[in-house]
């Protein structure tokens, strides 16, 4: 009897839909159930969401389900780049935009979620149009997808121990980072409120303050790197869903220098967020984001870049225009006041800074490591090509 299995996603569980409570009802909201949707569904491990449902709301509109539900999108505007989907840590109830997928008792949740991941490219080649371009998956051809199994339960545990120890790892890297910005921040926020204190205007201590280019994308990577929106959350620079631009287009001005903030300056949802980069590669950003270059004659740009950091829930204020044209004008963001500690305490401060920065870039650097490893090793291991005694021989030669 062969030791693998081959079913399709069809058969290998209980699916089930979900659905949105009466939003005008305000007894079904802002209790202690989250409630996931296409737009909250972003991590794998799944356990929170920015809007959640009361017991009331389960019970009028949507459907509840247990820890160990595999969710996924199946409508949305984010399938025509993306696949989202994740395990359930904790009883959650969710949208009609996705779908819950109960795993049948001889296959182990946590490595069904893990197989459906790794079939992330075909998924994705499914997904056709519903009105107004939003991505669709439907339901017969998502049920077709065929993905192979262990026959033991054990050979499945195994596999998702070594899949969970790299996830384990990544997710403790970004704690470290998160927690290094928020003492960051804190260390900021609290010497700006003591005593000698400066107040300038963005422009009059910048030397760069400027949108990007449009660029003319390339497939080299002998090309520079080019920043888009998306690449700009979380007050960080991701550079995953950057592309290449020609280098002879760049100008030298708007090449990007360790320590420049990026701010997104156009669209509902997406202006107004903040990042420092702190990168050596080469790299420039398109015209929809503002490089804000400090002059460090005038301040420190670190500290600087702390300041607009801090002053991101008013910068998401500032658009200008009509609803999803929504612009950041250049002359908005330069006329804008930030406080700043003295010059004497911004040089001891930005050694502090500067620690808690690198401490964070480390281990997002090591977590970036360890995805790649992780995203190389799912699809051989969920496919059979590779054993899990050959797989930790490579992750522990790697880490």
């Amino acid at each position: 009897m062969s030791e693998w299995m081959t079913t399709t996603l069809g058969e290998s569980g209980a699916w089930l839909s979900g659905g949105t409570p009466n939003t005008s009802r305000p007894d079904y909201w802002g209790g202690d159930i989250p409630w996931i949707s296409a737009a909250s569904l972003k991590e794998f491990q799944v356990q929170d969401s920015d809007r959640r449902v009361t017991a009331e709301g389960v019970m009028n509109g949507t459907r509840l389900v247990p820890l160990n539900a595999i969710l996924m999108v199946v409508r949305g505007m984010s399938l025509k780049s993306e696949f989202r989907m994740g395990i359930t840590r904790r009883e959650v109830a969710f949208g009609q935009d996705c779908k819950a997928l109960i795993a049948r008792p001889d296959i182990h949740p946590m490595f069904l979620a893990y197989a459906i991941k790794a079939k992330t490219p075909e998924i994705l080649a499914l997904v056709d149009e519903a009105g107004h371009g939003t991505g669709r998956l439907q339901t017969d051809r998502l049920f077709g997808v065929e993905i192979g199994i262990p026959r033991s339960l054990d050979e499945q545990a195994a596999t998702i121990r070594l899949l969970q120890a790299l996830d384990d790892k990544i997710a403790v890297n970004e704690r470290i980072a998160a927690t290094a910005r928020q003492l960051g921040m804190a260390l900021f926020g609290q010497a700006s409120l003591e005593g000698d204190l400066m107040q300038v205007d963005v422009a009059s201590v910048s030397s760069v303050l400027t949108r990007g280019i449009a660029p003319k994308y390339s497939e080299s990577s002998d090309d520079v790197t080019v920043l888009n929106q998306k690449c700009v959350r979380d007050g960080r620079v991701n550079l995953a869903p950057a592309r290449r631009t020609l280098s002879e287009k760049v100008k030298a001005q708007k090449l990007l220098h360790r320590n420049d903030v990026l701010v997104n300056s156009t669209g509902v949802g997406t202006l107004g967020r903040v990042a420092r980069w702190t990168f050596d590669s080469p790299a420039t950003v398109d015209s929809h984001i503002t490089i804000v270059r400090f002059n460090e004659v005038r301040v420190d740009p670190v500290c600087a870049g702390f300041a607009l950091l801090l002053a991101q829930p008013e910068i998401e204020e500032m658009g200008e225009g009509s609803t999803g044209q929504t612009e950041l004008r250049r002359a908005q963001l330069g006329d804008m006041e930030i406080t700043l500690p003295s010059r004497a305490r911004q040089q001891m401060l930005r050694a502090d800074l500067d620690a808690l920065e690198e401490r964070a870039d480390r281990a997002l650097a090591e977590s970036q490591t360890l995805a790649a490893l992780r995203d190389t090793l799912l699809p051989q291991l969920m496919s059979g090509r590779l054993r899990v005694k050959d797989a930790e021989k490579i992750v522990e030669d790697h880490t």
